[in-house]
């Protein structure tokens, strides 16, 4: 049973910073994918950033240059960053995964594709 598990949200002043983690448990899977997304208030959940199976990281369009994404293996643990930010960004964050899977593109980054989701963490960003 795959598990994830979200830390590190909270209330933030509009300007400051985010790092969020999510623990990685029972991945029996050699291939899968790994990701962040979002729901925004009164939005549907969208894609951040994933990190396919070849480790490659893909953004959603809107994410590039202002998010990264990254993961420790050794820890089972993926991480999420993001300086200045904005109340735009406030919402219930949520690790994704998919396994077996070697999505990649667009694929990856599309919502409906991924089975594993942790429970979300929130961050509320004010102005």
């Amino acid at each position: 049973q795959v598990q994830l598990v979200e830390s590190g949200g909270g209330s933030v002043a509009a300007g400051g910073s985010l790092s969020l983690s999510c623990g990685v448990s029972g991945m029996i899977y050699s291939y899968y994918c790994i990701g962040w997304f979002r729901q925004r208030p009164g939005k549907e959940r969208e894609a951040v950033a994933v990190i396919d199976a070849n480790d490659y990281p893909h953004y959603a369009d809107s994410a590039k240059g202002r998010f990264t994404i990254s993961r420790d293996t050794d820890k089972n643990t993926l991480y999420l960053e993001r300086n200045n930010l904005e109340p735009g960004d406030t919402a219930v964050y949520y690790c994704g995964g998919n396994a077996p899977s070697t999505m990649s593109g667009r694929q990856a980054l599309t919502v409906a594709e991924y089975r594993f989701w942790g429970q979300g963490t929130q961050v509320t960003v004010a102005s």
